[in-house]
């Protein structure tokens, strides 16, 4: 058998003295070594089974990263039942409602924080027995109780009921489902993912052939725990190597625990922290405004710097060289000077970062590698638990999604479900212990993506001679142009924002049309600034800046195409002939963005409608057009 509990009670028999978990509750860490969580979860568990809980049981788990979450999951899962972890990031009354029903939660895990989400829906999800409220408040409604009661009623349980207990804890089959994860719900109700202990236990064994942690390394989860990655990469991998986990200080606002991590990250010093693109471009602003703030000079050194890197660097695998002797003496005093400065501001001890998402781009990953803190992206999905490919410290190559675990086949598929030869462009699908059970209550969908065996991931991608995986964007949510041919835009999107401080967000369109067309959502801050040193004294509202602007942006783009200075970096036809200005941002509260920060092309079509048609029209093709006026009031 191998269930998570199998994982669990095996580290701690290997590590019942090494320290486990990390939390930061008043003003320092505070260790908990392995056999301490053990008697954690055990109390939490018997408290769990003191108030009725059953095998099979659905229990959601609404909470900020902390100790209480991961003994809790554990908890759930020593009763035989199933935890439904749930996004922090869930404002909208009827996402909580509709992921509570649907998935049957019987009982919810509650931070003191999150409970007044709770508290507005209560008289809409009916099948909630009792609301577990994981800090100490001044007063408790209805079918709140304290997690103090909860501990003390598992403390009298295990007087006498250890035995049951543990004989609960052993009937746990390796199939039977460890989470309902729930995916953002980007085009309809969003669908549960049935992920069982195996899918988890068989990907910390995948993960485990690419990452090789010590015990002595630590890691600093800044990203949610409700994700699959959160829980493989972030915890349940550590456990198994014996490592330790701290997570971010709980502050009374979000924005409060947003400012809690680079403080933490000073205090804690971790070795490895997991990351996302969203994540990986605010390290590498904040980085680069320090560097600024100590004036030109040291400005245009670190930029050298970084460019000799580059140089030096390559992809990673292809590093170095007798050619390159001299820049890597000169690298040496480089990192001596300024990147082991920069370094020591992110707690001078990081070894790498593990990236999540497929599309880190290249030039990022390139300036974490050149710092000496690498970023070895990474892809999977939540129906794959999530891990299906890493770069790793033996084997990377910066642009790609790295190598596949072992014990998983990868096969790359055209639109018809042929199979494609090595370097070819199509859908990957894979197969393996770590592909989800299925959608919960939906068996239509779990056949639509499971079919023989082989999970259809819905992202395209191609596997390169040297083992590596590039994963381009997805599948159906390509560029098509009026003749039939096919292409991925986010790379595109991604590239031209990256490169470009006047370009927040963008979208690219063909659907069978005449040309592309992009929707994009400018910097007005940057744009301000333009006008203000092109045109001093020019007022914003006035449609000459508007005017100025506009050009700024159609500017950007141009520089793609012939005769500019990136033409050829992105086949022409597929760059924007029409562009539309946005007057506000896509973001997970106008829900143009899930919960991943990834765009809700569907969503972002449908509001903009009317904008995209006029952008067929001639008035439309020409940017100083009243429409792009009006959005950068």
């Amino acid at each position: 058998m191998k269930t998570i509990i199998n994982l669990f009670e095996t580290s701690v028999r290997k590590y019942a003295k090494n320290t486990f978990l990390w939390e930061k509750k008043t003003n320092k860490f505070e260790p908990l070594t392995f056999e301490e969580t053990k008697k954690q979860v055990y109390r939490f568990a018997a408290g769990l089974m003191s108030m009725g809980i059953q095998a099979g049981d659905k229990i959601a788990l609404l909470s900020e990263g902390r100790n209480d979450w991961i003994i809790g999951e554990l908890a759930i899962l020593y009763t035989g039942a199933v935890n439904v972890p749930l996004s922090i990031k869930l404002e909208e009354k009827k996402d909580l409602i509709f992921r509570l029903n649907h998935s049957e939660s019987k009982y919810i895990l509650v931070s003191g924080t999150q409970l007044r989400k709770i508290r507005l829906i209560v008289n809409d999800i009916p099948m909630i027995e009792k609301i577990i409220v994981l800090d100490a408040i001044d007063a408790y409604d209805g079918k709140e109780i304290p997690l103090e009661n909860i501990l003390a009623d598992g403390d009298r349980f295990l007087e006498t009921g250890t035995d049951e207990l543990i004989a609960r804890s052993n009937a746990v089959k390796d199939d039977d489902m460890a989470n309902i994860s729930y995916t953002s719900g980007t085009t309809a109700d969003p669908k549960g993912i049935m992920l069982s202990h195996r899918n988890y236990t068989a990907n910390v064994e995948q993960s485990m052939s690419l990452i090789k942690i010590k015990p002595e390394d630590s890691n600093l989860i800044i990203i949610p725990l409700d994700h699959c990655f959160g829980h493989v990469a972030g915890f349940y991998t550590f456990m198994a190597y014996g490592a330790n986990v701290a997570t971010i200080q709980v502050g009374k606002t979000p924005i409060e625990s947003l400012k809690n991590i680079p403080l933490n990250i000073n205090e804690f010093k971790p070795t490895i922290i997991l990351s996302v693109p969203a994540l990986a471009k605010n390290f590498r602003k904040n980085i680069e405004s320090s560097i600024q703030k100590k004036g030109k000079r040291i400005e245009k050194l670190f930029k050298r710097a970084l460019n000799t890197a580059y140089e030096y660097n390559r992809e990673g695998f292809n590093k170095g060289g007798i050619k390159q002797l001299h820049k890597r003496l000169l690298l040496a005093v480089y990192d001596k000077f300024l990147f082991s400065k920069v370094r020591g501001a992110m707690g001078g001890k990081m070894k790498f970062f593990v990236g999540g998402g497929a599309l880190l781009d290249i030039e990022l990953q390139r300036f974490f590698y050149a710092i000496g803190i690498p970023m070895y992206q990474g892809y999977g999905l939540s129906e794959a638990t999530p891990v299906i490919s890493s770069n790793s410290v033996k084997k990377h190559k910066l642009g790609s999604s790295g190598g596949l675990v072992k014990y998983l086949d990868l096969k790359i598929l055209d639109l018809e479900g042929n199979e494609l030869p090595l370097g070819e462009k199509g859908e990957i699908v894979v197969k393996g212990e770590n592909v989800m059970l299925g959608y919960w209550k939906n068996p239509e969908a779990t056949a639509e993506t499971i079919r023989d065996g082989w999970l259809h991931t819905g992202d395209m991608g191609y596997m390169d001679k040297d083992g590596f995986l590039y994963v381009l964007g997805r599948f159906k949510s390509l560029l098509i142009s009026s003749d039939g041919e096919k292409y991925s835009p986010e790379g595109i999107e991604e590239g031209i924002c990256e490169k470009t401080k006047y370009l927040d967000q963008m979208m690219l369109h063909n659907n069978q049309d005449p040309y592309t067309i992009a929707l994009v959502v400018p910097d007005k801050v940057q744009l301000k600034r333009y006008v203000e040193r092109i045109k001093p004294g020019l007022d914003w509202n006035t449609v000459d800046a508007k005017e100025l602007c506009l050009k700024k942006i159609q500017e950007v783009i141009n520089r793609y195409k012939s005769g500019g200075i990136y033409a050829g970096e992105y086949p022409e036809r597929w760059l924007p002939s029409a562009i539309a200005v946005l007057p506000e941002a896509f973001t997970e509260q106008n829900l143009l963005l899930n919960s991943s920060l990834k765009m809700v092309r569907g969503k972002i079509e449908e509001k903009y409608k009317d904008r995209m048609e006029f952008l067929y029209t001639p008035d439309g093709k020409n940017i100083v057009n009243d429409l792009n006026i009006l959005a950068l009031k």
